[in-house]
């Protein structure tokens, strides 16, 4: 999984992403001081593998990562190539989701690019960029699409329909991602391979100053809330400073640091968490002595695909998947008193896999 970190310049972008990734992308009061993305790679913390691990003590531990892709500060005009726009909209494109940052504190001492701080203003200047670029690349489909119908291949009219509805949808100022709601499997499947921005899930990241972050939030955080409820994103407190200051700290003062904040979890674990829930994310589980290993797939995945995860040959030669749900064998304790108890199952191509399941995957090729 790939999440690129956006915003305006001075939203504290790489600050943030430091702090989450331990990286050291360089972090300053100017525009532009982030030019190439950074790009940190980090394990998503799963309490099953690491009680898996303890059990088998295998030669490898594998947890299951997230790569974290640091993008410049977009700027008015970014879909024109203003400041260092094209570039850094071709990074946005190859990730799984936004992580969009978003100042929410007043701090004469960090300048504004805008001039001062209003949340939704600066969405909406993301935003339109993101737009911006999509409207050519779909203005582009559809008149390829409509060339390609001139001979009556309904396939094709089709598709240059879907492509002009989509450009109206987006010349309103509107996302790609809002017309997809009210399309059906097919179109959604064309429109989410056209390879467009603003069809990417988000999640603002907003970033909180220490009193409105112990506070649980301020005004500007409200309003940001208000507008992820109504577009169906995710909105996540951050304060950058916070993170950063925890990240030069021991474990033992970490856990003292959250405690005295009312912090249950740091920022990066709630930023996964987070991200797994936007993307219908889920892990199950292989074992054994030669590896632990978590393995990420979409919530709905059926056994034969999971095993794909592994290797194509598994997924090919697919005969039968041993399954036992994690709490089941953590209750039991080993494995074979969870097979002695009838918790081991054989489930066949039709079985959808759920998270936390500890699998083997029987194969013939």
């Amino acid at each position: 999984m790939k999440l690129g970190i956006v915003g305006l310049p001075n939203v504290g972008k790489s600050t943030l992403f430091n702090a989450l990734t331990g990286n050291a992308a360089e972090s300053a009061n100017y525009p532009f001081c982030t030019i190439d993305p950074n790009v940190g790679v980090v394990t998503v913390p799963d309490t099953r593998l690491d009680w898996l691990t303890e059990l088998y003590q295998p030669k490898k531990h594998t947890p299951a990562v997230i790569e974290f892709v640091d993008i410049a500060g977009l700027v008015r005009g970014a879909s024109k190539g203003e400041g260092l726009g094209n570039k850094f909209l071709e990074n946005i494109r190859r990730t799984d989701a936004i992580v969009h940052v978003v100042r929410c504190f007043d701090d004469e001492n960090i300048i504004h690019v805008e001039g001062g701080t209003d949340p939704l203003r600066d969405i909406e200047i993301v935003d339109l960029e993101l737009i911006m670029a999509d409207l050519e690349m779909t203005a582009r489909r559809a008149e390829k699409a409509r060339k390609a119908g001139k001979g009556g291949d309904k396939t094709a009219l089709h598709e240059a329909e879907l492509f002009e509805g989509l450009t109206a949808h987006l010349d309103a100022g509107k996302p790609a991602r809002s017309f997809l709601a009210d399309c059906g499997d097919d179109d959604r499947a064309t429109l989410e391979n056209a390879d467009l921005l603003t069809t990417k899930p988000v999640i603002y990241a907003c970033n909180l100053d220490e009193d409105g972050f112990s506070a649980g939030g301020n005004d500007y955080f409200r309003q940001v809330q208000a507008l992820a409820e109504r577009e169906g994103s995710q909105v996540l407190p951050v304060c950058a400073r916070f993170e950063e200051e925890m990240l030069s700290l021991s474990p033992e003062d970490r856990e003292l640091f959250m405690e005295e904040l009312g912090m249950r979890e740091g920022g990066l674990d709630r930023l996964i968490a987070c991200s797994y829930s936007l993307l219908g994310l889920i892990s199950f589980l292989t074992c054994g002595p030669d590896e632990c290993r978590a393995w990420t797939i979409r919530k709905g995945t059926k056994a034969p695909k999971a095993a794909g995860k592994i290797h194509s040959d598994i997924e090919r030669g697919f005969i039968r998947a041993e399954i036992v749900a994690f709490e089941d064998l953590k209750r039991c304790g080993t494995m074979a008193v969870a097979k002695e108890k009838g918790l081991l199952r054989s489930e066949g191509k039709d079985y959808v896999m759920q998270d936390g399941d500890v699998t083997y995957f029987r194969f013939n090729v």
